[in-house]
């Protein structure tokens, strides 16, 4: 049946503005601004990352009275959070949102999508092995978005503060963001393609927590590229002793920002000194940048190893920054260091930059 418009009369009694009169009709019908649904919805059905996590987790519902299915819960969930409703609340209101329903593939006039209590019974379903089966499934995703197998793919490793605002399970106080929440850790590559995460309490990742996750991502990775060369870029406390030992056993190239200590700069005063004297004889205009080598290990690791480290120095006009980080290979730091976002560095004005590492260090560090 067609739809059918009924014309309601204007409001009167309006006064005119500029010479033009005013009319007020409330026959707009249902509206929403949320248009943009309707493109993340073709995105969504081309992906099916919704059927591919449903297919994770194992519904301990009665199929005969089930009338919302997992995937359709989750992609719901997924709408939401993309349009920014981030709270599971606001599904009571957003269930008979027109444009929420058209991207869900129902109609205007058909039944409401679920309400925030089914949003919050799936999100308390997932035990475990279930949660691990999901972050495979955004690994395969991630594989399977390549036309060919990659030669070698950098992965960009990191935890970032998620502040929460309840009672919620696994939150944290952190003091350095003065605030309770998460510290998820994300992984994207090095196009800025997302690869996976683990939501996790608000707290420093330990050495065997990181390792943990990086043989499962490893393990998946693998599994649909055996032969992929892996170069693996992360912040300086993921440089510890039980990472670095198992990068070399997997053969994982590794680029690990170290946290610059009395020791660190010791090594590398003489090219800082060297460097600058170079920068001052020349004409000031091009930047100058020089690399060293040496190995070095912290004496607090219960079994010392020993890293192969690549220090920059760098002078420029008015500026001068340098930073430290274990690398895997020779001549591996100094081609890709530029590129990486991780680092222990700071600016600041020419000659020395010895006690300008430290302090922009510890603003990176928690």
């Amino acid at each position: 049946m067609p739809a059918r418009v009924v014309s309601t009369p204007a409001l009167p009694g309006l006064s005119p503005v500029g010479g033009k009169p005013v009319i007020a009709r409330f026959d707009g019908g249902h509206l929403s601004s949320d248009g943009g649904l309707l493109v993340l919805r073709e995105v969504e059905q081309r992906l099916d990352v919704a059927g591919r996590l449903a297919a994770c987790v194992a519904d301990p519902r009665d199929p005969y009275r089930v009338v919302h299915g997992l995937d359709e819960i989750i992609r719901f969930r997924l709408l939401m959070i993309a349009a920014g409703y981030e709270d599971g609340n606001d599904a009571d209101r957003l269930r008979t949102d027109p444009m929420f329903k058209l991207a869900m593939t129902r109609l205007g006039d058909e039944a409401a999508l679920c309400s925030q209590p089914t949003i919050s019974r799936l999100e308390n379903l997932p035990d475990k092995r279930a949660l691990l089966r999901m972050g495979q499934a955004m690994v395969d995703l991630y594989c399977g978005s390549f036309r060919q197998v990659p030669r070698r793919i950098v992965l960009d490793v990191d935890d970032t503060f998620d502040a929460v605002h309840g009672g919620q399970q696994m939150r944290l106080f952190n003091a350095h963001y003065d605030e309770y929440g998460f510290q998820p850790i994300v992984v994207f590559d090095g196009e800025g393609r997302f690869v996976t995460a683990v939501l996790r309490p608000a707290k420093r990742p330990s050495g065997r927590e990181i390792r943990a996750f990086l043989r499962r991502l490893l393990r998946q990775l693998r599994a649909n590229w055996p032969r992929v060369e892996i170069l693996l870029r992360a912040d300086s406390h993921y440089c510890s002793p039980e990472v670095l030992r198992w990068c070399r056993a997997n053969k994982v190239n590794y680029l690990i920002g170290v946290a610059p200590t009395s020791t660190l700069r010791r090594h590398v005063e003489r090219l800082e000194g060297s460097t600058a004297a170079r920068f001052a004889a020349s004409d000031g205009r091009a930047k100058l940048r020089r690399f060293t080598e040496f190995y070095d290990g912290a004496a607090s690791w219960a079994e010392p190893v020993k890293v192969p480290l690549a220090s920059r120095v760098e002078y420029r006009r008015r500026a001068a920054s340098s930073a430290s980080s274990p690398a895997s290979r020779p001549g591996l730091a100094g081609q890709t260091r530029a590129s990486s976002s991780p680092a222990c560095r700071a600016a600041r004005p020419a000659p020395s930059t010895s006690g300008g590492i430290a302090r922009g260090a510890r603003r990176k560090i928690i």
